[in-house]
């Protein structure tokens, strides 16, 4: 139903200066599919432009955001869409709004 950013790191810096063009002619080509990134960094670092250069314009341009690294210890096969329970899955759009994390809650379960 959409495109998923997964691993290496969506958001390594060095990543940022392609992903970002591509997501936008994404946004414009195909306007009603979900854009999913998997990222090891939060959403708050995210958010503040703290990674790379382009870290939030590239947030800007998804829906959902599975963030925190993978923790081995954490590990719950019970989880959908994330491995370990420290891993959040957050409405993007709705969190930028409010300006606060929002999870997406439909996927919590």
């Amino acid at each position: 139903n959409g495109l998923t950013l997964l691993g290496g790191e969506p958001f390594e810096p060095d990543n940022q200066r392609t992903l970002l063009p591509f997501l936008r002619r994404v946004r414009q080509e195909l306007p009603d599919k979900s854009i999913w990134c998997y990222s090891g960094y939060r959403f708050e670092e995210l958010a503040a432009g703290s990674v790379g250069d382009h870290s939030r314009k590239l947030l800007e341009g998804i829906d959902v955001l599975v963030d925190g690294p993978f923790v081995l210890a954490k590990k719950d096969l019970g989880l959908r869409f994330r491995g370990s329970s420290n891993q959040r899955i957050i409405d993007v759009p709705a969190s930028l709004a409010a300006g606060e994390v929002r999870l997406t809650e439909e996927f919590m379960q």
